[in-house]
């Protein structure tokens, strides 16, 4: 007998296209908060801290965008940008980072295709109920657009931290 459920989580695409170190980054196309198209190819020669969340103003996605707020300039030291993404709507984005006084862009992405490209639309539980929906996970991107690293499963605690940390190895190398 086997688990109809296990199978199908498997054989789920959304899971096995997580960009992997070394590869190319999947381009992208999506509005920012101020509904101004944003690119992959925006960002040439520079670092891009590309970290998606589920939604805007809940404590975890919160703490995340301010921590990475807080280390803004660091990252620009570097010469890296950070773009947050999530489903939320450009109108919510600008109140979140009006409310929060966040210092990082913010790109929707409603119909979840960037999110998708990036692996970050997967099966979830919560609560013993099962549903799709965003996975908190990061990636970082290096200047000719391959992924340097990944953070498939984020817990927010000391996160943006660790990607600084991670740049820091990184980009002086």
């Amino acid at each position: 007998m086997y688990n109809s459920k296990a199978i199908a989580i498997f054989h789920n695409p959304t899971m096995s296209n997580i960009p992997q170190i070394g590869q190319p980054a999947p381009d992208f196309s999506t509005p920012d908060q101020n509904e101004n198209p944003v690119t992959l190819s925006d960002f040439n020669d520079q670092w891009i801290v590309l970290y998606f969340y589920p939604k805007d103003n809940t404590p975890g996605c919160t703490t995340e965008a301010k921590d990475f707020s807080e280390l803004y300039q660091d990252f620009s030291e570097l010469g890296a940008k950070i773009l947050g993404v999530s489903p939320d709507s450009g109108k919510s984005h600008c109140k979140f980072i009006s409310k929060h006084n966040l210092s990082i862009t913010l790109l929707s992405d409603p119909e979840h295709i960037l999110i998708e490209a990036y692996g970050g639309w997967r099966l979830k539980k919560f609560m013993g109920k099962e549903y799709m929906g965003v996975v908190r996970s990061t990636f970082l991107i290096s200047p000719d657009r391959i992924i340097a690293y990944t953070w498939p499963n984020v817990k927010t605690k000391g996160h943006a931290q660790a990607v600084l940390t991670k740049l820091r190895e990184l980009a002086t190398t």
